[in-house]
């Protein structure tokens, strides 16, 4: 017996305890084929015949069914097709607990997944970022024991990717209170990283006739559409969840991928099991489509122009009000649009000179309140200049600047002169230039960045040639009181 424990434990360590974290798959053999050659040629059919149309921006998200192969696999190819292989090197999965109740949201620790196709391993930073992101996110290893909405993402993923790690997510009990942690959580672990895809995973209506299925999902897909978390989960509500079985891995990846800077959903196909299995008597529906970054945002305008008007005014307001009261103005806004996170610059011009400016590069809160607090902080903190008087108003030009998402880029020349805003980051250090400072100094590219690494940030001028600093761009929607 003896003899028996110390083989055991020498095994055990010539082997190492990774073995032991990589969750196998529970599926294979069941919903698909257990079978390496088998399974890779059935995928290959479904994606060789898949033909997604060509997507006009950045495919940050999937939404992609988790049926067994035969039925889902001819529709979640498009999604998976659809994805630049060397644009992702870490796939979040969002799934959700179909056998389990519990409240909160369970990740996967550990070092992989094996399908038959292979071991993908777990993106352990972010896996633990999320953990250590909010007590009702943790680690609950039983919770993707025989999960389809999980395992059935990851053999497609291993045929359309190469090198990748994933992030295995199953939410549990699917409120929008989990949603929307969830949706926070994860556009804080991934705001500052690119080379990622989000997958929500889902199926559409369940069991209806063929007519029925096709008139609900249509109805269904109209509202995924539209792009609103909020409305796509109180018309599932509304439908007491009928219309789609993943709608909190859905609402929850909408969430992320607009902060992320997503603003559009493409459709790239749907069909039901009566389609592609040919029973139309009970069926199910699927969907494969993508959530979408305009790289060209910058380009369009983000704020109305009465919009515009409004913060212009709220800003001179603000800063009118702390100087009489010393207090920030009161102040509540319905608009949607005004209300999501982004970032802003407020800067103040007086007779054609600088006079104070000061923002917040990413949005903490709601954007009216940033312009706000920031057209305060311009007036009296900036250490520039003396405090704006009250008796200088009159002559005070105010200007916002509304930022885009950051986008971290490894090579300087995607940066556009007069288009790009950069950001420049070493350790605790960094420097940001707004995207009109190189036109107003008339700057190239390397006097542009030359003074933000050297000037601005205190680094050596030639970091950013270098590798010696992390480099993110973003655009600006500039307007003013002299427009």
């Amino acid at each position: 017996m003896k003899k028996i424990l110390f083989f055991l434990l020498i095994l055990t360590l010539i082997i190492g305890p990774s073995q032991a974290q990589v969750k196998r798959a529970d599926l294979a053999g069941k919903w698909y084929s257990a079978a390496k050659n088998t399974l890779e040629v059935e995928l290959r059919s479904y994606l060789e015949k898949a033909t997604p149309h060509t997507i006009d921006g950045e495919i940050i998200a999937i939404i992609s069914p988790h049926a067994g192969f035969v039925y889902s696999g001819p529709v979640a190819a498009y999604g998976f097709k659809a994805i630049r292989p060397e644009d992702i090197k870490t796939v979040i999965v969002v799934g959700f607990s179909h056998r389990r109740h519990y409240d909160g949201i369970a990740l996967l620790e550990g070092d992989g997944f094996k399908t038959p196709l292979g071991v993908v391993r777990i993106d352990r930073k972010i896996t633990e970022e999320l953990i250590k992101a909010n007590p009702k996110i943790y680690n609950y290893p039983i919770a993707f024991s025989g999960e389809n909405s999980v395992e059935m993402e990851i053999p497609f993923l291993q045929m359309a990717l190469k090198d990748f790690e994933i992030v295995l997510i199953a939410m549990g009990d699917q409120n929008f209170e989990n949603c929307e942690i969830l949706g926070k959580a994860l556009y804080e672990v991934l705001k500052d990283k690119d080379k990622f895809l989000l997958v929500a995973s889902t199926d559409m209506s369940h069991y209806l006739s063929y007519k029925e299925a096709n008139k609900i999902d249509k109805r269904t897909i109209s509202i995924i559409k539209e792009f609103d978390a909020d409305k796509l989960y109180t018309e599932s509500s509304l439908e007491n969840h009928r219309l789609m079985c993943g709608y909190g891995a859905v609402c929850a990846t909408m969430i992320a991928s607009k902060m992320l800077g997503a603003d559009k959903v493409e459709i790239l196909k749907y069909a039901n099991s009566g389609d592609t299995a040919g029973d139309k008597n009970r069926v199910v529906g699927y969907l494969s489509a993508a959530i979408v970054r305009d790289t060209e945002k910058g380009d369009s305008n983000m704020l109305s122009e009465e919009q515009k008007k409004k913060m212009l005014k709220l800003a001179r307001d603000s800063i009118t009000h702390y100087l009489k009261e010393r207090k920030r103005l009161p102040v509540k806004e319905d608009d949607s649009i005004l209300n999501e996170e982004m970032g802003a610059f407020v800067t103040l011009h007086k007779h054609g000179n600088l006079r104070g400016c000061i923002g917040n590069i990413v949005g903490r809160g709601p954007f009216y309140l940033t312009v706000r607090d920031m057209a305060v902080e311009a007036a009296t903190g900036d250490p520039r200049f003396q405090p704006v008087t009250l008796e200088e108003m009159d002559e005070i030009d105010i200007e916002i600047s509304v930022l885009s998402p950051m986008q971290k880029i490894k090579d300087p020349e995607k940066i556009e002169m007069g288009k790009h805003g950069v950001l420049v980051r070493r350790g605790f250090t960094s420097g940001v230039y707004l995207p009109q400072v190189a036109t107003e100094a008339g700057w190239n590219r390397e006097q542009f960045m030359n003074s933000l690494c050297g000037r601005k940030a205190g680094m050596p001028p030639d970091a950013w040639k270098k590798g010696g600093c992390d480099i993110f761009i973003f655009t600006a929607e500039v307007f003013g009181e002299k427009e």
